[in-house]
C-alpha cells in the first residue's frame, strides 16, 4: 500500500494537482512504510469493511503522523483516490510482487535439485507402481525426473499467476467512473509502479470489471492450487518410496530432521513430507475461501476483498516456504537404496510382462500365478522351463533385463 501512495503522490504532484513539498513528505514516510518500519501501526483486522476501507484509511493516517500531520488524510494522500481502487490494487501488486521474487524461485530452485537428483539416480533401476501395485521397471532417474517436470511447470504456473494479476483498478476511485480524479493519474501511477517493481502493470481495461470482481484473484489462487497438489504429489511419492526402514518400501532413503517419536526410540518420520501435505491442506481451503469470496461482489463493488487479500498472500508465502525447506531438507539430502531396489525388482510379478510377446499371454499369466503360489521368483521357474518356452538362457536373461525394460538407455 505504501507504493501505491508514494506513487499516488508523486504524479499528483507531476499532474499540479499537489504541492511538490507535500508529496515529497508523503513519498518520504511511505518509503519508510515500504521498509517495514512502522508493521506495528497496522493492527486493522482482516475482518473489517468488505472494500478495505479500514486499512486504506489507516496507511493515509500514519502516513498524515509520519509527516507530522504536514498533509491531510483525504486531501493529499488519499488524493484522486478511494479505498475502492486502491484496496484491490494493492492486494494485485502484493501479490505479483510476492509470487516473483519469492515463489518462482523456490519452485525453480526445487525443479533443479530434483533433476540434480534424476541425473544421480539414472542407474539406478527399480519396479514401477501403478494403482500402488507392482508394475515394469523404472529407472529412480525417471521417477525424479517426472517430479523435476511438475515443480518446473509449477513455477510457470506461477507466472500465469502473476499475469492474470498485471490490470491494476487504480482510477477508478468509488464505482469505477473515476470521479474526483485526474484523467491521467492511473495511468501514470500505474507506469511509475511497473516501472519499480519490474512487472509490467497496466491500467484496467474496464474499472467497472475490475472494482465489482475479483475474478483475476480467483485465477491467480486457482494456478496456486495446482501447485499445491504438484507439491502434494510429489511429497507424498518421496514419503511412500521412503517408507520403512525395514517394514515398507525403502528404495530411498530420507534424511533424518528430528527425532521422530517421544515414545519409540530411534523413529524418523517423513517431517519435511508432511509440512508440505499440510500446506497443500491450506491451500486448498484458501481456495475454498477465495472462491467464495469472489462471489461476494454486488453490482459496482466486491465486498470480501480483504479476506481474498490475506487467503492470497498466504497461500503465496507457504508454497514459497515450504518449496524450499522440502528442497533444502529434504530433496537434496535423498539417498538410493539400489540393493533394496535390485530385491524389489526380482521379486516382481511383473517381470513376466516382457516375456508376453514371446511366449504368449496365457503362459506368462501362468507363470505369475505359481510364482504367487510357490513364492518363488519369475526367473527361477523361467530358468527351469527354458525348453517349454522356447528360450535360451541368453535370451531369457535379455527379456528379464530391467533396464531394457526401463527404456532409460545405459
Amino acid at each position: 500500500y505504501g507504493r501505491i501512495k508514494k506513487a499516488a503522490a508523486l504524479t499528483n504532484a507531476e499532474l499540479g494537482q499537489l504541492d511538490a513539498g507535500l508529496a515529497g513528505k508523503i513519498a518520504t514516510a511511505a518509503d519508510e512504510i515500504i521498509s517495514g518500519k512502522h508493521d506495528a501501526q497496522f493492527p486493522v483486522d482482516i475482518y473489517q469493511t468488505g472494500s478495505g476501507t479500514s486499512t486504506n484509511t489507516n496507511v493515509n493516517e500514519v502516513i498524515v503522523n509520519l509527516t507530522g500531520h504536514a498533509v491531510h488524510p483525504n486531501d493529499h494522500v488519499n488524493l484522486g483516490q478511494s479505498s475502492n481502487d486502491t484496496f484491490p490494487t494493492a492486494i494485485h501488486l502484493a501479490a505479483a510482487v510476492e509470487i516473483r521474487e519469492r515463489l518462482v524461485p523456490a519452485l525453480e530452485e526445487l525443479a533443479v535439485s530434483l533433476e540434480n537428483k534424476a541425473e544421480e539416480f539414472h542407474s539406478v533401476l527399480k519396479i514401477g507402481r501403478t494403482h500402488l501395485m507392482d508394475a515394469t521397471p523404472v529407472r529412480l532417474g525417471q521417477e525424479f525426473g517426472g517430479w523435476a517436470r511438475q515443480a518446473e511447470l509449477s513455477a510457470r504456473r506461477a507466472e500465469k499467476a502473476v499475469q492474470a494479476l498485471l490490470e491494476l483498478p487504480l482510477g477508478g476511485t468509488a464505482v469505477g467512473t473515476g470521479l474526483n480524479t485526474h484523467p491521467e493519474f492511473a495511468g501514470r501511477t500505474i507506469a511509475r509502479l511497473a516501472q519499480e517493481t519490474g512487472i509490467p502493470f497496466r491500467e484496467a481495461q474496464d474499472h467497472f470489471e475490475a472494482q465489482a470482481a475479483k475474478d483475476a484473484c480467483v485465477e491467480a489462487h486457482g494456478q496456486l492450487s495446482t501447485i499445491a497438489v504438484s507439491l502434494h504429489k510429489i511429497a507424498c511419492d518421496i514419503r511412500l518410496l521412503g517408507s520403512g526402514p525395514r517394514c515398507g518400501i525403502g528404495e530411498i532413503r530420507l534424511p533424518a530432521t528430528q527425532p521422530g517419536s517421544s515414545i519409540m526410540p530411534g523413529k524418523v518420520n517423513p517431517v519435511m513430507s508432511e509440512s508440505v501435505t499440510m500446506v497443500a491442506a491450506r491451500v486448498a481451503g484458501n481456495q475454498t475461501s477465495i472462491a467464495w469470496c469472489g462471489v461476494g461482489g454486488f453490482l459496482e463493488l466486491n465486498v470480501s476483498m480483504p479476506l481474498i487479500a490475506a487467503c492470497l498472500l498466504e497461500s503465496i508465502s507457504l508454497l514459497a516456504n515450504v518449496a524450499n525447506a522440502f528442497r533444502e531438507k529434504c530433496v537434496d539430502g535423498i539417498q538410493a537404496d539400489e540393493a533394496r531396489c535390485n530385491e524389489l525388482i526380482e521379486l516382481s510379478l511383473s517381470m513376466v510382462t516382457a516375456l508376453a510377446p514371446r511366449i504368449g499371454y496365457d503362459k506368462a499369466a501362468a507363470i505369475a500365478k505359481e510364482s504367487v503360489s510357490t513364492a518363488r521368483t519369475v526367473r527361477e521357474i523361467c530358468q527351469e522351463r527354458l525348453a517349454d518356452l522356447g528360450l535360451t538362457a541368453t535370451e531369457l536373461e535379455e527379456l528379464l533385463d530391467p533396464g531394457r525394460m526401463s527404456g532409460g538407455g545405459e
